[in-house]
């Protein structure tokens, strides 16, 4: 009990800080999703947060923990994602710098919106290693703070504030699906769950072509891929050091789905919910009716990710 209480101070006392930054976000139903899945979904809809994902909370709450004479040097990512535009935005909402590594390649888009929010985009070569030099070069001329996307205590409690709201309105669910990816998100909404105190599981998607969590989870160390590709981009990233730890004691179970699984979900969101998802939200919804006998009958929760989608790309 000790722990449960413990974490959730950390958390309540988390969304207490970031609140006046970030949108508390709705929660929507539907009857049609209901009868397809067999159980009453609440989807938490963080396609409404600011810059269109849940990875704003954990920026913010990232940067508030800094230092004021950290806050003066700045903030570096690398990204070329949603967290690129999170942190841009939390740091331009804080009066910070913030320097965002991206690659070449990164789409013109994503780098326009990092602009947008007061972000200094530094270019690198379209690797791992290029991006990682590049951002440890920025802390060592600029002495600015490293913040990583998804492998950061302040970052994964961030995170799971979206779960704590969620789990605040709708205390007696019992299963809560997300995407997983770098694990932030995932291993956020495990420690919500587990401060609540309910009975309440945490089940995650995960793209079949880049399946590296489930077989981390399988082999007991953090795994990668070698290759592959998903239509859900925000989740071709690995799991860290940090956040491993819990989704191994904390997670329920990693569903897999295919390409198709992920758009058919995708297509249904839109069409039902009437709502802007990327394909990495309908990842959660893709593996809750892939298993969906398992959780007929219940309250679930459905943690839809977020919106930022390049419309002149949708799969259908």
């Amino acid at each position: 009990m000790h722990q449960e209480d413990t974490l959730f101070t950390a958390l309540t006392q988390t969304h207490a800080r970031i609140k006046p930054y970030i949108h508390h976000t709705p929660v929507l139903t539907s009857h049609l999703l209901n009868e397809l899945a067999g159980a009453t979904l609440y989807f938490k809809c963080e396609n409404f947060q600011r810059m269109g994902a849940f990875k704003m909370r954990g920026a913010v709450n990232a940067i508030m923990q800094l230092s004021a004479e950290q806050q003066r040097q700045g903030v570096v990512t690398h990204s070329s994602g949603n967290f690129a535009q999170a942190l841009a935005l939390a740091a331009q909402s804080l009066g910070v710098t913030a320097y965002i590594v991206m690659p070449s390649n990164a789409p013109r888009v994503k780098k326009e919106a990092v602009l947008a929010y007061g972000g200094q985009v530094i270019e690198c070569e379209p690797t791992l290693s290029a991006r990682e030099q590049t951002a440890q070069q920025l802390v060592a001329e600029r002495g600015a703070t490293f913040i990583h996307p998804s492998n950061d205590l302040h970052v994964i409690l961030g995170q799971g504030t979206a779960a704590l709201e969620l789990l605040t309105e709708q205390p007696d669910l019992t299963y809560l699906f997300t995407p997983v990816g770098g694990g932030g998100l995932v291993a956020g909404t495990i420690l919500a769950a587990q401060a609540c105190g309910r009975n309440c599981r945490i089940v995650a998607g995960e793209p079949a072509t880049m399946d590296d969590a489930y077989r981390s989870l399988q082999a007991g160390r953090i795994e990668s891929n070698a290759g592959g590709d998903t239509i859900a981009d925000g989740l071709k990233t690995q799991l860290g050091d940090i956040n491993f730890p819990l989704i191994q004691r904390g997670i329920d179970a990693i569903i897999l789905v295919s390409e198709d699984e992920i758009i058919a979900a995708m297509r249904l969101i839109w069409e039902r919910l009437k709502i802007v998802v990327e394909a990495s939200s309908a990842v959660a919804l893709a593996a809750l009716l892939k298993n969906k006998a398992s959780y007929a009958g219940q309250p679930v929760g459905v943690i839809l990710s977020g919106g930022n989608v390049d419309l002149g790309k949708l799969p259908f």
